[in-house]
């Protein structure tokens, strides 16, 4: 900007060339960022296959000093990331803003608009975490580490779930919203490619066409498949306690109750050949329909629950819990414990093993989630989109929360349970919490009903997923022939999850997460900065009559 305060600004950047190749298997793709994101993906499923003992020693180690050293950016990096979602939607000149050009109108209702956010986000890990995470935080948390109260206790109930909505909420979904705002804005408003670098135009312009621009990309497709990797992961560790609840045989779980290599292969066969068809089949038809199905059994699964489970209990934890998340988010967003003695120890290791865990999952899931946000939230104000992606999906994760996990706890508490479902399995802790609620036969119909509930999760997760990467390697074009690079994704992604649940079941994957979400959170932090640049100076544009969209520099061009 020029020192003169009065000085006009010049318009927007409105074109950000990226090569593509224009013949042969990478047609329309980049191939600096395709081949390298391939490459390091490969190079990653080969180490795990061949050379497990050392993956796995050094996975472990490069864990823990990632872990004990960026904790704090992790921790400060998700609350300012919420800060701004807040900032950008609360104030008046900002929030009217749309996220499109001029005259562009919403592409899905409302209704599919959340089904999309809803299933895309966090659906499978709510369908593992809905009583998982509850039970866990009511047997510890940072309260019953100070000893102020005891585990599975009445007065352990609410912390439970003071932590569980930090972790599920405005978190999670504050992240994804930053991602998928700061490059809807620029790709909708200027025109700019739908891709991760387009969001740093902003600061670096047209050097993001070079050398920077593709490290950022590769970067995100990386973070991207390990992110989902995780889900994946969660998902067919749940399917596989599905199935064997069915009484499909003994065969699919070892004799720990984790995944058999057998039930693994399985899963991943049903379950990536049916994501890698439904991404075939694009966004419009088999993952908006897969989304739209994927609402209507949660809420059959909630009805349930309401009704035949803790429904009150459950209202009443929903009510105190929203007013405690409430009251609490900002202290807790922003506390980093320490360690030094025998309880600040404890307290360090369960924020590393929840709050550090899931920002670090966030923020690997953030390119993938935010980007697919992005692609169906066209045409939304700033306000209608930060609140929406915000505040429905943070409410819906805490409505299943706690419902199911509420009636988990209920049935604890009472001792109808007898500790059935707080010692299962925390893939099983689902299926125990409906064997202990309801007879035999309709446990087992409801059983069904969850593992074809999660099989929907999954695919719809995975199928975005592909798509997505698909995009940032085609420098976000959408269209075009995507049918082999979808097989190629579909397969990595498979033998991701497969190799790293082998190798070491969850715990290798969530690792392998962590290290992969580092690089990604640099770029997160440089996206923020950017899109605070992009809307203040455009609402200095408005206020000095510049153009600041794609269609109206043209025309302003053309009138010169």
């Amino acid at each position: 900007m020029n020192s003169d305060s009065n000085a006009t600004l010049s318009p927007p950047l409105v074109e950000l060339p990226i090569k593509t190749a224009d013949r042969g298997y990478y047609d329309g793709f980049s191939r600096e960022v395709t081949i390298p994101a391939k490459v390091i993906v490969s190079l990653l499923i080969m180490w795990a296959i061949f050379f497990p003992v050392n993956a796995s020693e050094t996975l472990i180690a490069a864990n823990s000093n990632i872990i004990s050293s960026f904790s704090g950016w992790y921790v400060y990096l998700v609350a300012f990331l919420m800060a701004i979602c807040f900032v950008l939607a609360i104030v008046p000149q900002s929030g009217r803003l749309r996220i499109a050009a001029p005259g562009d109108k919403p592409e899905f209702s409302r209704f599919s608009w959340f089904a999309m956010l809803f299933g895309a986000g966090i659906g499978i890990g709510m369908l593992t975490y809905s009583t998982g995470e509850p039970l866990a935080h009511f047997s510890n948390n940072p309260d019953i580490i100070r000893g102020t109260m005891e585990a599975h206790s009445p007065e352990a109930v609410r912390p439970a779930f003071i932590y569980t909505f930090l972790h599920w909420g405005f978190a999670a979904w504050g992240t994804y919203a930053l991602v998928g705002l700061a490059i809807g804005y620029v790709s909708y408003r200027r025109d700019l490619p739908l891709t991760i670098r387009s969001a740093l135009a902003p600061l670096f312009g047209l050097r993001l066409s070079g050398i920077g621009g593709h490290v950022v990309d590769i970067v995100a497709v990386v973070a991207t498949i390990l992110g989902v990797a995780v889900t994946m992961g969660l998902g067919v560790e749940q399917f596989v306690a599905g199935l064997a609840r069915l009484g499909f045989g003994d065969w699919l779980q070892d004799a720990d109750g984790s995944s058999s290599a057998a039930a693994v292969a399985l899963s991943l066969l049903i379950l990536i050949g049916a994501s890698t068809l439904s991404a075939l089949s694009g966004v419009g038809k088999g993952i908006k329909w897969l989304s739209n199905l994927n609402m209507g059994l949660s809420f059959g699964l909630l009805a349930l629950f309401l009704v035949v489970g803790s429904g009150l209990f459950g209202a009443k934890t929903l009510v105190v819990g929203l007013w405690d998340y409430v009251r609490t988010l900002i202290s807790n967003s922003l506390t980093l414990f320490d360690s030094g003695s025998e309880v600040g120890d404890a307290l360090v290791q369960w924020q590393l093993d929840w709050s550090v865990f899931y920002w670090a999952w966030w923020i690997a899931f953030a390119p993938f989630v935010g980007m697919f946000i992005a692609r169906i939230s066209r045409g939304r104000t700033i306000r209608e989109y930060v609140f929406g992606v915000l505040l429905v999906p943070s409410l819906m994760c805490f409505v299943w929360m706690t419902l199911v996990g509420g009636t988990a706890i209920d049935l604890e508490l009472s001792g109808i349970a007898d500790g059935a479902i707080v010692n299962a399995g925390i893939s099983d802790q689902l299926y125990a919490t409906l064997a202990v609620l309801l007879d035999p036969a309709m446990a087992q119909l409801v059983s069904g009903l969850v593992v074809i509930l999660l099989m929907t999760y999954l695919v719809t997760s995975t199928d975005s997923a592909i798509l997505i990467v698909n995009t940032i390697n085609g420098a976000g074009e959408t269209d075009g022939q995507r049918r082999r690079h979808i097989l190629f994704w579909g397969g990595a992604l498979a033998f991701v999850v497969g190799s790293m649940l082998i190798l070491g079941g969850i715990d290798a994957i969530r690792i392998t997460m962590i290290i992969g979400a580092l690089p990604f959170s640099f770029v997160l932090a440089l996206m923020a900065i950017s899109i605070l640049k992009a809307v203040g100076f455009d609402l200095l544009r408005i206020h000095q009559g510049v153009p600041t969209t794609a269609v109206a520099c043209a025309e302003h061009a053309a009138r010169k």
